[in-house]
């Protein structure tokens, strides 16, 4: 179904239906229970009828117009144009000929997504695992020897473009641990393989170190006439999925610079618990789903390396993240000091971070509860998807494949979970909690 772009002002944006069903007091166990599934259903559904693919907020180069008008690609139009539609709550992208596509860290999403409704019981058609596992092994990087993915879309940096399909380490990460989550399912050994060789490619070709106290990751394989940036939640991401390569096939190789990077990121944290986006000048802001990615992946080293190393900073920087990212109501901020935009990507990493640590404190579930209905007062759309983004007086009502819709689908699967009667946390206690 294609979504129109929109932009409405808050007050006739809500619908009071809603609000009556999300804001009327806690619901019963039974009612709550059934508002997670309901929607999940519904958005997979959506997600399927669009064959997975869609627009992404940075796909603006994908556009046929450059193809055809050439004196229109260089490099300050391209950042132009990106940030436009990025931020543009109206859709130009018909307009200017961008495809929807197959991302394939969306597919990765997914596959997380579908592995957790099957345990379930919720994945009618199991078939849909197979298809992403495969879609996986075809959206690979071309001419790489490695196993290793990127984006379905070049895209411009503040110094290069990166081409589409280039890979790139949180793609290539993201694709290994959903095919290690379908490995522990399925026991494939092919699943296995190829999350550890692309591993492999994160450790020889992303891995660098400059003297004895910086060791890091790099996004993607920088030109040589260009420094890797320093950025802290690729270094953890990076880290933790070497470190779960590590608790599977035991080979120190991967274990060591795991943690001589997490230790370099760790250790740039700051009093308060908070980490910025990285070590450059123009890299000095904090936001949620990237603080979000750290500390969920620093709780992930932590038991796949079997070490407490970090225990302090997951707990500083979970203070930090309870205080400073969500407003009373449950409005989940963009940035630690200033609350707009609110975006859909920050309400899909609050739930799964909040998730992640609800064994730390039980308000975390009481929180992650109120982002839950916030997030179906403002953001929901009966059409079957989440909007984008949420301004003061307007609401950009984009439906992203990738940003969006999967990253919803793995937060509500996982928050499903949470309320199965199977779990170690039963309806009463979840309502309790309220």
């Amino acid at each position: 179904m294609c979504c129109v772009y929109e932009s409405h002002a808050i007050t006739d944006a809500i619908d009071p239906v809603k609000c009556v069903a999300y804001f009327t007091g806690p619901p019963t166990t039974d009612t709550l229970h059934e508002q997670i599934k309901n929607v999940t259903l519904k958005l997979l559904a959506y997600c399927q009828a669009n064959d997975w693919a869609g627009y992404d907020p940075y796909d603006s180069l994908n556009s046929q117009v450059l193809k055809y008008l050439p004196f229109l690609d260089f490099r300050l139009f391209r950042l132009g144009l990106t940030q436009i539609l990025r931020k543009s709550p109206f859709n130009f992208r018909p307009v200017l000929g961008v495809p929807k596509t197959q991302n394939p860290k969306a597919i990765a999403l997914f596959l997380m997504a579908f592995l957790k409704l099957k345990e379930l019981g919720l994945l009618e058609n199991e078939d849909l695992i197979t298809l992403m596992t495969q879609k996986l092994i075809n959206l690979r990087s071309p001419n790489h020897s490695y196993w290793c993915w990127g984006y379905s879309f070049p895209w411009q940096t503040r110094r290069i473009v990166v081409a589409r399909g280039a890979p790139n380490l949180v793609c290539t990460s993201f694709v290994a641990n959903a095919l290690l989550d379908a490995y522990e399912e399925r026991h494939e050994v092919q699943y296995l393989r190829i999350a550890v060789n692309a591993a492999e490619y994160i450790l020889n070709e992303l891995y660098w170190t400059e003297g004895d106290s910086t060791a890091c990751f790099s996004y993607f394989r920088y030109p040589l006439r260009l420094l890797p940036h320093r950025v802290h939640n690729v270094n953890f991401l990076g880290a933790a999925l070497l470190c779960r390569v590590y608790k599977y096939c035991g080979e120190e190789r991967f274990l060591r610079p795991a943690l001589k990077v997490a230790r370099y990121s760790a250790a740039k944290q700051h009093h308060n618990g908070s980490w910025d986006y990285g070590e450059d000048p123009t890299h000095r802001w904090i936001d949620n789903f990237h603080t979000g990615y750290s500390l969920c992946a620093l709780r992930s080293i932590c038991q796949d390396a079997e070490t407490s190393e970090f225990e302090v900073h997951v707990r500083l920087g979970l203070e930090f993240y309870r205080k400073h990212f969500f407003k009373e109501d449950g409005a989940p901020k963009y940035y630690h000091n200033r609350t707009y935009p609110i975006d859909i990507h920050n309400v899909a990493q609050s739930i799964i971070t909040l998730l992640a640590f609800k064994d730390l404190d039980e308000n975390h579930l009481r929180l992650l509860h109120s982002v839950f209905r916030w997030a179906m007062a403002h953001l929901w759309d009966e059409q079957g998807y989440f909007y984008y983004q949420v301004f003061p007086f307007s609401i950009s009502k984009i439906s992203y494949m990738r940003w969006s819709q999967a990253w919803m689908l793995l937060a509500l699967s996982a928050l499903l979970g949470q309320y199965d009667e199977s779990t170690d946390m039963s309806f009463s206690e979840a309502n309790r909690l309220q």
